[in-house]
């Protein structure tokens, strides 16, 4: 997300006050003013759509696009009732995750209960990429460690869900792995890019 060779635009960026992986990924109510006065910031700037590097912040998307002019795409767990629409009744989506143990039913965007059996998660939590996230400061972020983590992740996901036709990513530091990912399972991958880049088409 903050690599300027990712989109076609420039991007620009805020620290939310406060916020660290853990806190974030577990739900610190307290941080939803710092995440507002961040966007706030980012728009003031100039910013023509407003998004988050933690798919878990989806929990402050109401507040968030509340109090700001601009477009808010605070997460790629939005996608998952437009992708839901997009397959067929049988198929399924996996939601790749940080940490499977705190992505809850209401981060899911998901009321019909058939719909939410059509949503299979899965996290690496455990990982190396999840124990370096955590630390203060965390290390460069070691690619090949996500590749191994995420790809070993869908391997049981997709051998124990026959019907997945769709892997999207929670984390916004998987997308690095996207294409690797696409080749392995040889599935459709969607991220928190895909959904900035849709959202700066339609304001562009």
């Amino acid at each position: 997300m903050l690599d300027p060779a990712t989109f076609d635009f420039p991007i620009i960026s805020e620290i939310v006050e406060g916020a660290w992986v853990e806190n974030v990924v577990r739900a610190d109510p307290a941080l939803e003013t710092a995440f507002v006065v961040a966007a706030r910031r980012l728009v003031e700037r100039g910013a023509a759509v407003v998004s988050s590097t933690c798919g878990f912040s989806i929990r402050h998307q109401a507040a968030v696009a509340a109090a700001v002019e601009a477009p808010v795409v605070m997460s790629s767990l939005l996608l998952i009732p437009v992708l839901l629409r997009q397959l067929a009744p049988s198929a399924k989506i996996a939601v790749l995750t940080y940490d499977s143990t705190h992505c809850s039913e209401e981060l899911l965007g998901v009321d019909d209960p058939a719909d939410r059996a059509r949503v299979v998660i899965g996290g690496i939590e455990g990982g190396k990429f999840w124990h370096d996230e955590l630390k203060r400061p965390a290390p460069p972020i070691d690619v090949a460690a996500i590749e191994a983590d995420v790809g070993a992740c869908v391997a049981r996901l997709c051998a124990a869900h026959r019907e997945i036709a769709v892997i999207l990513f929670e984390c916004a530091g998987f997308p690095a792995v996207a294409p690797a990912i696409r080749r392995q399972a040889k599935l459709p991958v969607y991220d928190i890019t895909s959904l900035c880049r849709l959202a700066m088409a339609s304001v562009a």
